[in-house]
This record gives C-alpha cells, sequence and structure tokens, in this order.
C-alpha cells in the first residue's frame, strides 16, 4: 500500500532533528510521499530545501490566517514571485480562523482574498485552513470565482458545506481527529463522504491521534488513520489508501 500524507509539517522543530528517521519509519508502513505547507514566509526556504532533500517531499507556500504578526505586504510580493520560480505544488495553508473571535476578520479576509488571487494568476490550487468560518470562506471563492480547486485541510464542518466545497473542486481532509470516539459528528461525516473526495492527511507534528500519548504526531500515523477510516467505511485500507492516493495526485496535479 503507498500512501500519500496531504498535509505534514516536517519542517517542523520537533521533527526535523530526526527527519531521517522519520521519513524512514513512515516509508516502512507505506508512507511514500508528502504535502508540506507552510504558514509564514520565513519558512518558505526551509521547505524547499526539504523538496530538493527528500524525494516524494512537495512544496507548498502560504499565509496562515492566525500568523497575522509575521505577515507583510512584502510577503504577497514574494509568494507570487517564489510560485512562479520553485516547484510549488498548491498555496497554503491559507483561509479564514474564527476559533477565537472576529477581531481580526477584515485583514484575514483580505490576506485571504490576496492569496487566492494570487493562486489564479500562478494557476496553482490552494490549501485551505477554516475554523468556525466555512459558509464565510465559501462564500469567497464563489464571489472570486475561484478555479484552481485545491484541499479543505482537517475538515471539521457539515455534511452540506463539504458537498459545496466538493463542487467548488475542493478535496477534504481527513486526519486523526476521527480517532476519537467523541468525534461522532465527523465520524459519521467520514462515511458518508463520496471516495473520490478524501484525501488523508496527519498534520504532523500537530492532531496527535487518540492513546498515542503527548509525543508529536507522526507521518507513520497515517496508517492508523487510513485503517481507522477503512472500518468507518466498511471498506479495506487498501482500497481506500489506493483511492486516496490518487484523489490526492489529482488534487494537487502530481505525476
Amino acid at each position: 500500500m503507498k500512501l500519500i500524507d496531504s498535509h505534514c509539517h516536517l519542517n517542523a522543530a520537533s521533527l526535523l532533528p530526526q527527519l531521517d528517521k522519520v521519513i524512514l519509519d513512515a516509508k516502512t508502513v507505506g508512507v511514500e510521499e508528502y504535502i508540506v505547507p507552510g504558514v509564514i514566509a520565513s519558512q518558505w526556504q526551509e521547505i524547499f530545501q526539504l523538496g530538493r532533500r527528500y524525494s516524494g517531499v512537495y512544496c507548498a507556500i502560504g499565509l496562515h490566517p492566525l500568523f497575522l504578526q509575521y505577515h507583510d505586504e512584502a510577503d504577497l510580493l514574494r509568494l507570487e514571485e517564489l510560485c512562479r520560480q520553485n516547484p510549488v505544488v498548491a498555496i497554503g495553508e491559507i483561509g479564514l480562523d474564527f476559533y477565537h473571535g472576529r477581531q481580526h476578520e477584515q485583514r484575514q479576509q483580505q490576506l485571504f482574498e490576496a492569496q487566492l488571487a494570487i493562486a489564479t494568476k500562478v494557476q496553482l490550487p490552494v490549501i485551505l485552513h477554516v475554523r468556525k468560518a466555512h459558509d464565510q470562506v465559501l462564500a469567497t471563492l464563489r464571489r472570486k470565482k475561484f478555479p484552481g480547486g485545491g484541499a479543505v485541510h482537517a475538515f471539521n464542518g457539515s455534511l452540506q458545506q463539504a458537498e459545496q466545497y466538493i463542487g467548488l473542486g475542493f478535496s477534504i481532509g481527513i486526519g486523526g481527529a476521527i480517532s476519537y470516539e467523541r468525534a461522532k459528528k465527523l465520524r459519521a461525516l467520514a462515511t458518508q463522504l463520496p471516495e473520490q473526495a478524501i484525501i488523508l492527511e496527519t498534520d504532523s507534528p500537530d492532531m496527535v491521534l487518540a492513546g498515542k500519548g503527548d509525543s508529536p504526531n507522526l507521518p507513520r500515523y497515517l496508517l492508523d488513520i487510513v485503517t481507522l477510516l477503512a472500518k468507518l467505511r466498511k471498506t479495506t485500507p487498501e482500497q481506500l489508501g489506493k483511492v486516496t492516493r490518487l484523489n490526492t495526485k489529482k488534487t494537487f496535479h502530481l505525476q
């Protein structure tokens, strides 16, 4: 079984010192490729270096809505320039996050729309980070007529919202949150999504799976995610792994 982790922060400080082992351990359970998104401009070159160093690591760069204090206008110019100069597979992660309130809503919205415009110009999909803001993000995508599609990272909305994203050309990212028994709504949603719309992610080193303690989440746990999701959907991990791998390749236009 060959798997792609569609959202994995291999450049995180908790993973970098042992990254050779992290990638080798993941490979032993079938995880062979990764999409590594960026969240602030100072990370972008580091992510490009990982893409050059490791086979199967694909780079995405973006300006995350929760880190507004690290972003400035020059970063947007640099974002477009780097997308034209480097092998970038997506712009992300980008979006809206109102989990802690809406005091920065206007600036988040401006940043989101600016990056959608860049993605349209350079013809790339986007990786969406959305919390407590799915209706606003969907409305923005429709209003801007964004053509590029992409992935909705760690989706936590309703089935109706998921269907709207799918209709706009997006895949739905499912990760370790389904490992928690209390996540009944998300588990039910995961069984209702069309198979061709699902992609798998760990969000390593974040989004730790149930029962894994307080240690960093690791890419090798993608096997646990596909096994659990297959059980919920009453299929086999092999079948689900094959389909989600193809879905990820289609989402990010990978060879």
